[in-house]
């Protein structure tokens, strides 16, 4: 059966600057704005992994077939319980996935140990998710802590039939990993990877099997787990929200907009992103060691299936907050400000869809950013960060050579 070709559409509504959407259509469709999207590809199609040093077509191939109705969708069998050990980081915006990948594994009846890197008396373990892992406890999961390399101790010769590595950016801190599941008997690896180790590309968004940055760490991880490993899936997120989250995203623009302070974002603002809640990427988790089958030997892009434009951020930021917002757009190297430092996005499109989730696996993203931002917001007011004090450094060397004004 033929590939279908790859094309695309952007929602419109009335946010239609906001939020975008993305689907695959027939090959007469043009670009063109839709209130909907969808996504309905063969269940056939494959998107294993590929080597890094070479540009894979944007239309994927049907070079693997799995079990599929009549209609050419998914058949999901009833999933075994499992034992799963998640290798959890211990800092950065990527230990919520470790978090809510455990609650919801065990919402579904499965046997969950997550193992933090470093000491649980840790000044880290004080703060979101750490400090809410009593309720993985209490539904039944086990917590233990330490080194990675040393995953045979630290679990204590407890035997597993999944890993989850979320851990490790290099081959160096994951192969000891690897190496233990794979000598220990455990039938399935998983390895949270990033969707930055894609190059740029002047057609996004960016799709499953692209070429990819070759001196990217991950990559390397990648290339070592599909040499070595059977059963194996590699995700790819990019940036995320959602209740534990211990990295500043929304949270950025929440501290300006309720101080009424300008929002500073560099470029013209259009660039677009993509932000998943981590419910999301938990639920397309637990759908690959649900159907470990058909998942082998695959990449996700473990996203949201809509992007968001910078602006659009900060508006739908606003909107939560019930407050107006001033944006300011700025050239970050005629200023002389680094925007990785200054901002927390990138400043270029930088956004993937999950099409090989959709289309392998049958998932359905639920991220609903005006919704979940509500949410963050609401959440950001009970801890007291909108009354906290702050310093704006860099947003005021900004406003001050574009001689925009700050209320005192």
């Amino acid at each position: 059966m033929a590939a279908l070709p790859l094309a695309r559409s952007f929602a419109s509504s009335s946010s239609s600057s906001l939020l975008f959407s993305n689907l695959a259509s027939s090959p007469s469709t043009s670009l063109s704005f839709l209130a909907t999207s969808s996504l309905s590809l063969s269940a056939s199609t494959n998107y294993s992994y590929a080597s890094p040093l070479l540009p894979s077509p944007r239309r994927v191939s049907s070079l693997c077939s799995t079990s599929s109705s009549s209609s050419g969708r998914l058949v999901v069998s009833a999933a075994e319980k499992k034992k799963v050990l998640i290798v959890n980081t211990n800092s950065g915006g990527h230990a919520i996935i470790g978090f809510y990948f455990a609650k919801e594994l065990l919402s579904k009846g499965h046997s969950v140990t997550i193992l933090t890197v470093g000491d649980e008396a840790s000044d880290k373990m004080k703060k979101p998710p750490f400090s809410r892992f009593s309720e993985i406890v209490s539904a039944g999961g086990k917590t233990v802590w330490g080194d990675p390399a040393e995953v045979a101790k630290v679990v204590g010769g407890e035997s597993f039939d999944v890993v989850l590595d979320n851990n490790g950016k290099d081959l160096d801190t994951v192969r000891p990993v690897i190496d233990w599941a794979k000598s220990s008997g455990v039938k399935q690896f998983l390895f949270i990877s990033s969707a930055g180790i894609y190059k740029p590309t002047e057609e996004p968004p960016h799709l499953e099997g692209e070429v990819v940055k070759a001196s990217a760490g991950h990559v390397g991880v990648e290339q070592y787990l599909a040499e070595v490993y059977e059963s194996w899936a590699v995700f790819r997120p990019q940036y995320m929200i959602g209740s534990g989250n211990n990295k500043d995203c929304e949270e950025w623009f929440f501290d300006r907009i309720v101080r009424d302070r300008p929002v500073p974002i560099p470029g013209s603002g259009m660039q677009l992103t993509n932000i998943a809640h981590a419910r999301d990427l938990s639920s397309m988790l637990t759908l690959v060691v649900e159907n470990s089958s058909a998942a082998s030997g695959n990449i996700f892009n473990c996203v949201s299936d809509r992007a968001v434009t910078l602006d659009g951020m900060a508006r739908l930021c606003a909107q939560a907050a019930g407050k107006s917002v001033n944006i300011v757009h700025y050239d970050p190297e005629s200023i002389g400000i680094d925007s990785k430092k200054a901002f927390p996005f990138r400043n270029m499109h930088f956004y993937a869809e999950p099409r090989a989730a959709k289309d392998i696996l049958g998932w359905k993203g639920t991220t609903n950013l005006p919704e979940d931002l509500k949410e963050r917001y609401e959440e950001y007011v009970k801890i007291g960060r909108d009354k906290k004090p702050m310093e704006f450094a860099l947003d005021d060397k900004i406003l001050e050579s574009l001689k925009v004004p700050v209320a005192a």
